[in-house]
């Protein structure tokens, strides 16, 4: 049984306390956390501490804050030669203090507040400065999830650009797409069977051959009549952006 103490009480904090609580393979030791009532229907209130000091001997300290607070964290606690990682798709692994063994545990997904996830299908990217820390991290990564990978720190800069791209851009083009629906009093559901056609696409095709639409067309009448449409200039310039993009495959502008 590896012995794991979270630290932090956001959205990937509280998703990883509800995966943890049903590993047969890890235990939580305690979770840290500033204000304990936001995790107190998680686990049990006794096992949630508010000061550094009070934290016990874990096999592993799982740091899940904002970027930002990664290194000023990884300072404060009061221990050394532990093995401490952090959750962050950008911040390397240089980011922990130097005070104790470092790696990284990135479980690639968005997570929101109350929305559920299966964390069996969530990839979880391990790195770590050693063979024997990563097989803690491996170890602890497969009691919750099918998909473990090895990702330096490098590669995971890499990986969260793409996230960007894939998951956050393409959200707020959805937000776009129902701002103009409801604009003209037709309802977004209308458009929720294409997207899932499209997302469903991509598991057996390559984006490049799933692209369609008229900008992959060059069907320039109807490009001049969508920018025509559109009077909102932010709209219109992401229409041409990604047109232009589409057009020459992602080449250089």
């Amino acid at each position: 049984m590896i012995r794991i103490t979270l630290i932090g009480s956001g959205n990937v904090a509280q998703h990883l306390i509800k995966a943890f609580t049903k590993s047969e393979l890890v235990e939580i030791v305690q979770v840290f956390s500033r204000k304990k009532e936001k995790l107190s229907s998680l686990i049990e209130f006794e096992k949630i501490v508010s000061n550094y000091e009070d934290l016990k001997e874990s096999d592993l300290y799982i740091i899940a804050v904002t970027d930002n607070a990664i290194t000023e964290v990884s300072q404060q606690l009061p221990f050394n030669n532990q093995l401490v990682v952090h959750t962050s798709g950008t911040a390397s692994i240089e980011t922990l203090d130097d005070k104790n063994r470092k790696g990284v545990f990135y479980p690639l997904q968005t997570f929101s507040k109350n929305k559920e996830i299966d964390f069996s299908v969530i990839p979880i990217c391990l790195e770590a400065d050693n063979t024997f820390d990563f097989r803690v991290l491996e170890t602890v990564a497969k009691s919750i999830s099918k998909a473990v990978f090895p990702i330096n720190s490098e590669q995971r800069k890499a990986l969260h650009v793409a996230a960007v791209f894939v998951n956050n851009f393409t959200n707020h083009l959805y937000q776009i797409g129902q701002e103009i629906c409801e604009e003209n009093q037709v309802p977004f559901d209308i458009l929720k069977p294409l997207i899932q056609e499209t997302a469903e696409k991509i598991k057996t095709l390559d984006p490049v051959d799933a692209q369609t639409g008229p900008a992959k067309r060059n069907d320039s009448n109807t490009i001049e009549a969508h920018l025509e449409y559109l009077t909102n200039e932010n709209q219109k310039n992401i229409y041409k952006i990604l047109t232009q993009s589409i057009q020459h495959n992602g080449k250089k502008l």
